[in-house]
């Protein structure tokens, strides 16, 4: 069995790190050919569709943040 650049085990579904790191590399669009694989071939489509919602919010949130504080008063 082939081992990934992540250490682990290309059979195995991802595990949350990866997931998040997915999610953030699928984002800003720098998601790598092996890892874009691994997920699709191993990885749980409704983890990845969270994952997705949340970091969608959070950085809906971030930016609002930011434009609050920001922008005076």
């Amino acid at each position: 069995m082939a081992m990934g650049v992540s250490g682990m085990d290309d059979e195995q579904q991802p595990g949350l790190l990866a997931v998040i790191a997915s999610t953030f590399a699928a984002a800003f669009g720098v998601q790598s050919q092996h890892n874009r694989e691994r997920d699709f071939k191993h990885g749980n489509i409704w983890v990845f569709i969270i994952a997705g919602i949340i970091f969608t919010l959070a950085f809906i949130a971030a930016v609002y943040g930011v434009v609050q504080a920001v922008l005076p008063s």
